[in-house]
Parts: structure tokens; sequence; C-alpha cells
């Protein structure tokens, strides 16, 4: 925790800076503590920016946000606590310290989205020590970002006293005030103006230079007299290079972002867009070049493995009635396109989140024609929304077949799509004999994932039936009634049973 110190007095024990008088400030008293607690809200806006931007990018690019977000809160409150006790020893020099750490923050946090997505882009695919060094680079930020954000506190507290001394309390008070409500600021600033506006680069580049220029207008305007000139000729400088550097890298953003996705794309990529739920790049698909579709970095369509991964979903389910049927994700018309294959399929309805993915493939030439125009087929409905709340409000036995293509059950907003409520819902929505179809994850490679949704089904009232297709890809079929029966095609094996013990996942408890 952060402990607000009061200014050192006469006769403290070595190390620690005298006492020094009010400072002489170019405006009145009353305007100059405004400006200090005006400065504390900009920072705090950007120190919480600074966070945010981590966890959302760091989610992206390695998935698991519940882990992301307790590495960068955890780490980061760690490192502020060690800056705030290293920053004691600046507290004589309060103005040109806090100038230092602004200028620092700006340049580090500024640039800390860019260096991230760089090392996943250029690095991702070289394997071994490589492989982490997202998450390496990740924690480093988070100590850097977090060493400077909590030197700030004893500093600005320093800097508050030289403008007017009160007692402690009241000191702190206005500080943690003026903190608290910029966090706040910061905090609704990025999910909902941000994020959606500028992208997860360019807001961390404009929060470093909205930081930057807040510390050293404070510094330079109110306590440029606690300077020598040399250190204001200093200051400014420093404070003008690094709002250059962070404007060339605004301006060269989008340049950077090309080229960083088609190194992990190739150079064929069509569209690239961000939908507000997820990033939606497709590669080829037109010219006779084999098209591919990605989800936040994960290949999800295109390619003879991707249509076998597809077939391998929906055509066991399909095998009994299966005049009514739910697919629940599926947006890009894939899956649809295998039901729909079936003789007898009377009504199919499609749930996606994300009101952009289905939009392309209905729109885009290349995914259309590989979906088979899917979802402009007569017989399919699309809603947009929560696969979960869209479960709760169907009427008991509505579909013989539930197909669930959803993200992999270790990202957060899949999780509960993997819990024991939900496949109670899935089997309260399938008339009597009905099937449900999941993708499990891969066999091999995440055994535990894979058997603890099996277990997870189970435990909802279902009789299941596991099966692997495509290599590692691990499905499971289950029923109402009796275990279905499995008609499995090429390459499509049945798993025996599983290990014993595992516990269901939960809503209030994950196991994934």
């Amino acid at each position: 925790m952060i402990e607000p110190l009061a200014p050192a007095q006469p006769g403290v024990p070595p190390g620690v800076p005298p006492r020094r008088g009010p400072a002489r400030l170019p405006v009145r008293t009353g305007t100059g503590r405004f400006l200090v607690l005006a400065c504390v809200f900009v920072c705090a806006a950007c120190g919480l920016v600074y966070e945010l931007e981590l966890v959302a990018l760091a989610s992206y690019l390695t998935g698991d946000s519940v882990t992301q977000a307790s590495v960068v809160l955890s780490v980061m409150v760690f490192a502020m606590g060690i800056g705030s006790l290293a920053a004691k020893r600046l507290r004589g020099l309060a103005a040109a310290g806090f100038a230092a750490v602004e200028v620092a923050l700006a340049l580090i946090g500024g640039c800390s989205a860019m260096a991230l997505y760089a090392v996943f882009a250029w690095t991702g695919d070289w394997g071994g020590t490589w492989a982490n060094g997202p998450r390496v680079l990740l924690v480093a930020f988070c100590l850097a970002i977090g060493l400077l954000i909590g030197a700030e506190v004893p500093l600005l507290m320093e800097l508050i006293q030289r403008v007017r001394r009160q007692d402690a309390g009241g000191a702190v008070a206005d500080l943690f005030a003026a903190d608290y409500v910029g966090a706040l600021v910061g905090g609704l600033a990025f999910p909902f103006l941000l994020l959606p506006f500028l992208g997860q680069l360019t807001s961390s580049l404009l929060t470093g230079a909205v930081n930057v220029a807040a510390g050293g207008a404070l510094v330079l305007g109110l306590f440029r007299r606690d300077l020598t000139p040399r250190a204001r000729r200093l200051l400014l400088a420093a404070t003008v290079a690094v709002l250059a550097v962070l404007a060339s890298a605004a301006v060269l953003v989008d340049d950077f972002e090309r080229a960083a996705r088609h190194t992990v794309y190739g150079d064929d990529v069509r569209v690239a867009l961000h939908t507000g739920v997820q990033e939606v790049v497709l590669t080829g698909g037109t010219h006779g070049r084999p098209l591919a579709l990605y989800l936040d970095g994960r290949l999800r369509g295109g390619g003879r493995d991707q249509i076998r991964y597809h077939q391998a979903l929906a055509r066991p389910a399909m095998r009994g009635p299966h005049a009514r049927v739910l697919v629940l994700g599926g947006g890009d018309g894939l899956t649809v396109r295998e039901v729909l294959g079936r003789p007898g399929t009377h009504r199919v309805d499609v749930l996606d989140r994300d009101p952009a993915l289905v939009r392309l493939a209905r729109t885009d030439p290349g995914l259309s024609r590989l979906n088979g125009h899917a979802i402009d087929d007569p017989r399919v409905r699309v809603t947009v929304g929560d696969a979960f709340r869209q479960l709760r409000a169907t009427p008991p036995g509505t579909y013989d077949v539930v197909i669930t293509d959803l993200p992999d059950p270790r990202m957060t907003a899949g999780t509960k799509m993997y819990s024991q409520e939900f496949y109670g819902l899935a089997r309260r929505a399938l008339r009597p004999g009905g099937r449900l179809a999941v993708h499990a994850g891969p066999v091999d490679t995440r055994p535990h994932t894979f058997w603890t949704v099996e277990t997870t089904m189970r435990a909802a009232g279902l009789r299941t039936a596991p099966y692997r297709a495509s290599g590692d890809r691990g499905f499971v079929l289950a029923a109402t009634a009796a275990r279905p029966g499995r008609w499995l095609g090429p390459g499509e094996r049945a798993l025996r049973a599983g290990p014993t013990g595992l516990p269901a996942s939960t809503l209030v408890h994950p196991r994934y």
C-alpha cells in the first residue's frame, strides 16, 4: 500500500531532504492547488488507461482474460508500492523528479501496446523461448509502468504541500479525491471512447501524449523556479522529443498495423476489421486464391482441415430427426452449410454475438461462396445476441439438434457456454431424443479441458459419446435419452471413456 508522506522536517535522519519553503508561484495559491490537483486527475486517468490497455491487448494476443487481468493488476500494484518507496529519495527535488517520471511514463506507457503487438507478430512463430516473448514483455511493462505510477504519489504530495502547507490528512484527502475521480474517467473513457474510436494502438499513444504534456506543463508553468535554467531546457527538450516520438508513431500506426497483420496472416490479407466483439481477418478468397477466416487471430474457416472440422461437428448430430436445428455461434455460415446439406432440415436458427461477422458472411464474395450462401437460405433465421441468454428464453422441447460452435472454453467470454448450467439449458431446449454437438478442444494437447467438457455435459443429465477428428480436434455428441449412436465419417474416431473423478465446471467455479 502506498503511504502518503508529509514534507520532511529539519533534523530528520540523513538521506531525507530538508524541508523547503513554499514555492514561488506565478499564480495565486488557490489556482496553484487547482492546477496540481488537475494534473493528479490527468495522471490517474492516464495510468488506468495504461493498465486497461495492457489487459485488453494481452487478452487478445494470448487469451484467458482472467489470467491476463490478474497478472497485470497484481504486478502493477506491487510495482507501485516499490515505486512509492523509491520516490521518497526524490522529495527534495520533487518538481524535477516528477517531470522525469512523467516523461518516462509517457514514453513507456504510450509505446507499450505497439511493442507488445510487434513482439507477438514478428516472433510469435519462432517457437522455443520466443513463444513466451509477449508474456515476458507484458510483465516487464507492468513492472516499469507500475514503478513510475507509484512514484507519482509522493512527489505530487510534496508539490501540493509546496503550494500551501496543510495538515497531512487534508492533503491526502484532496490528492486521493482527484486521483480516484481521474481513475473513474480513464476507466470509462477506455472502453467507450478510446477503444472503439481510436483502437488499442492509437489510444495508448494519445494517452502518453496527454500524460507528458500535463506533467511538463505543470512543472514548467508552475514550478519552473524550482529548476535550474539547464534543467528547464532539458525538460522542455525531453517533453518535445517524447511528443514527437508519439506523434510520429501515431502517423505510422496504420502502416505498422498493416505490416504486423501481414506478418501474422500472410501477404494476402483482404479484409481486416475490429467489430467491437472481435477482430475478423479474411485472406484470399478471390481469383482462385484459397480463403482463410481468422477470428481474434485463430483460424476458423478455410482450407481442407477447416472443412473437415465443420463436417465433424455437425454431421454426426444430424443423424436422426433434425427438422429444427439451433446453431450457437456459427455466424460465418460454415456450420450452417453442413446443417442445410442434410435433407429434411426445415428450419435453422443461428445465434451469434457479432453482427459484423454475420454481415460479412452474407456480403463478402469469398466467404459467402465458401458457406454456400447459407445465411441467405430461406430456412435460416439469424439472431444477434448472447447464447446463454437466448437459451434461457427458449421454450422447452423446441429443437431436435443444438450445435455449439463457440470460442475456446479457456477464453473468459466463452467459459459460461461450457458450464453445467449452460448444458442444462441446452438439454431443456431439446426435444425427447434430441442431440447436442460440442467442439471440446484438442484431445491430446489439452486433455483436461476436453474431458472437463465431457464431464460437465454428463453432470447436466446428458448421455455423451466423445470422438475425435481432423487430427487432434475433439468433439462430444450428447443426447437427452439413450447414449447417442454415432455415424462417424472418414478420419473420425470414437474415444474411450476418459478419466474419472473430474469435477464439472459451473458458472461460479469454472474448471478450464
